[in-house]
């Protein structure tokens, strides 16, 4: 295996105007078409928040969409990534929303 081609898994969070603009439908579809798995939820304080896994190429390319992207009438201030680590095997099967 390539360096660069293992799994890794991320966590983030998307602050700006990302409630309401069916932010967590286009991430759910961006990481179902890029491969990776994960989850996407809104929280209470109006940010939306989830994790990622996935090839490290791919999951580098759902970050970007997180960070420039998004949703069309979305408008991202800032998005925080923490706990990136290594993985062995992914821990979810499918990229959910949470209700």
């Amino acid at each position: 295996m390539a360096e660069g081609d293992g799994l890794i898994s991320v966590d983030y969070e998307v602050f700006g105007k990302v409630q309401g603009v069916f932010f967590r439908k286009h991430t759910q579809a961006q990481g179902k078409k890029l491969g990776v798995v994960g989850w996407v939820q809104n929280t209470d304080y109006g940010t939306v928040q989830g994790q990622i896994q996935g090839p490290v190429f791919k999951v580098r390319q759902l970050q970007e969409w997180l960070q420039k992207k998004g949703s069309p009438k979305s408008h991202i201030e800032k998005v925080d990534f923490r706990n990136e680590k290594k993985i062995n095997q992914l821990e979810h099967n499918d990229f959910c929303i949470v209700k």
